[in-house]
């Protein structure tokens, strides 16, 4: 009889014990999916900001306690502020920095701008990847230097687009920070 009843006793302690391992194990993935969710909350406001387009870039990072911090440039006046107010917004977001840089129009750059866009526009592979709205590659001109962001379908456009961004007069250097894939599945 004691027998039984130590084994017994075992046996649901084992159950409790793997219960509250098992309910642990959901909460961190809950946390996680919850997080992913978060993220592409964030990721789609961003990407809905009026005048937010290819000459600005914004990237985010996101801790555990709901923080998010923004960073990058934008030309388009006023995005700065518009991204961080609607970020805030955002349930599950407990705070927001700001760190996105208000980038100078000026003739040089202005000028590189536009012929960026009509050396890349035109191409039939790449072209699709700076229309608005909410194109997928953003170039920022910042003093002649040209800094290439967002995401492409293969390693042949990462090229391409870099190739031919370095052939604009006016361009002191190019940096290619264009990822191969997709930013996030919606």
């Amino acid at each position: 009889m004691k027998l039984s009843r130590s084994v017994l006793f075992l046996t649901i302690a084992a159950l409790f014990a793997f219960a509250s391992i098992s309910f642990a194990q959901d909460n961190s993935k809950a946390a996680a999916g919850s997080s992913a969710m978060l993220e592409k909350k964030i990721m789609k406001t961003i990407e809905n900001l009026p005048n937010y387009g290819v000459f600005d870039h914004i990237s985010f990072a996101l801790n555990d306690n709901g923080a998010v911090t923004l960073s990058g440039k934008v030309l388009s006046l006023g995005t700065s502020s518009l991204a961080k107010k609607a970020v805030e917004k955002l349930p599950g977001v407990t705070s927001v920095v700001n760190n996105i840089q208000d980038l100078n129009s000026n003739a040089a750059d202005d000028h590189i701008r536009i012929q960026m866009l009509r050396t890349l526009a035109p191409q039939p592979v790449i072209g699709g990847l700076l229309q608005e709205p909410n194109p997928s590659v953003r170039i920022i001109v910042e003093n002649g230097r040209v800094s290439l962001e967002g995401w492409v379908a293969n390693k042949s456009q990462k090229d391409t687009i870099y190739i031919l961004a370095s052939g604009v007069p006016g361009v002191f250097k190019v940096t290619n920070d264009l990822r191969v894939g997709k930013p996030f599945s919606v």
